[in-house]
């Protein structure tokens, strides 16, 4: 069986080769498998794609992907899913705290019957900011989306080939691939898999980029509109009945005083919910114009692989020119 694995990569360029090599060595200990691997350099500021290029010639089961500017995580995945042939795919991250020694544990799973696998963590090596903030919205998206209840999902993760071509279908520009696996299949399963200290440098999701991903999810619930609702509903109720019981207790005692304070406390409570309200419709109109005006998930500079370059935004297995002889050591026939 072909599996293909799919690593977006973005200033990795110390540890790119390191998570091919893995891979490599990983399925040479496979009897009944083989993969491909599909690198796609998310604009890095670095040589990233320098070394994709080193490996796509080194390895003719490799290809490299090469985008016109950086277009997120997700959306490199699904430039990524554009290229596979592979019967399974795997996602992974390019740091090697998705250690490709795991990636047997999947397959395990996945002969079980399972069309999803999620690698979950037994102990996290993030930073405890990012442990904390990781679990908040983890809880958020267990309450606000369709998610099963008793599923985590990670960024290390197995899908059958039919689950991922439905996920290619969506051509909205903020794609969530973990929610569009929600929308295809209830056949998931979690595995328990080791999460790796990370061997150069430090996370490239900072607190901006992280609120940005988490908002992803508006794409794909209405759960907060029906919030906005719930909370509009409730705190309209206890405005009435609050003025009305300042009414009666007034009618019964005319001196008691009404005190600015206590209204100030209640106008700021009732108009932070109603900005957080708009925020939120905000965030949902913002998707919609951008969907409406066609705004690309991804654009395709070039792709590589060990017989040369594609310059453009190429379909893949559409036959090209061959521009560009690719650099790199020739691939050795002792090598899988």
């Amino acid at each position: 069986m072909l599996i293909s694995i799919i690593v977006p990569c973005y200033n990795s360029e110390g540890t790119i080769g390191k998570v091919v090599e893995e891979t490599m060595a990983t399925f040479r200990k496979l009897e009944n498998y083989e993969c491909e691997m599909i690198l796609v350099n998310d604009c890095s500021r670095d040589h990233t794609y320098r070394e994709i290029c080193r490996l796509a010639g080194k390895y003719p089961n490799v290809t490299g992907v090469n985008l016109a500017k950086n277009f997120g995580q997700h959306n490199a995945m699904m430039a990524a899913l554009h290229y596979v042939r592979g019967e399974a795919v795997i996602g992974m991250d390019d740091d090697m705290q998705n250690h490709p020694s795991q990636i047997p544990q999947f397959l395990e799973k996945m002969e079980e019957g399972y069309d999803v696998v999620f690698g979950v963590f037994k102990q996290r090596k993030f930073s405890a900011f990012k442990n904390v903030t990781g679990a908040v919205s983890r809880f958020l998206l267990h309450h606000l989306t369709e998610q099963p209840k008793d599923i985590q999902m990670s960024s290390y993760w197995l899908a059958r080939r039919y689950v991922v071509d439905r996920a290619m279908e969506y051509d909205g520009s903020n794609a969530f691939l973990q929610f569009l696996f929600f929308r295809t299949t209830s056949n998931i399963a979690d595995i328990e898999v080791e999460h790796f200290s990370r061997e150069v440098g430090t996370s490239n999701y900072n607190f901006r980029r992280s609120l940005k991903h988490f908002l992803t999810f508006v794409n794909y619930t209405a759960v907060p509109l029906r919030l906005a609702t719930i909370f509009g509903t409730l705190f309209s109720a206890a405005g009435f009945i609050g003025a009305v019981a300042v009414l009666i207790q007034k009618l019964l005692n005319p001196r008691v005083a009404i005190g600015w304070s206590s209204l100030m406390c209640a106008m700021l409570v009732f108009f932070g919910i109603t900005f957080l309200m708009l925020g939120i419709l905000g965030e949902y109109i913002g998707k919609l114009l951008m969907n409406s005006n066609k705004t690309p998930q991804f654009v395709i500079r070039e792709t590589v692989t060990k017989n040369g370059r594609r310059l453009g935004d190429q379909p893949a297995g559409r036959e090209t020119e061959e521009e560009v002889k690719t650099p790199g050591p020739p691939w050795k026939p002792s090598e899988k």
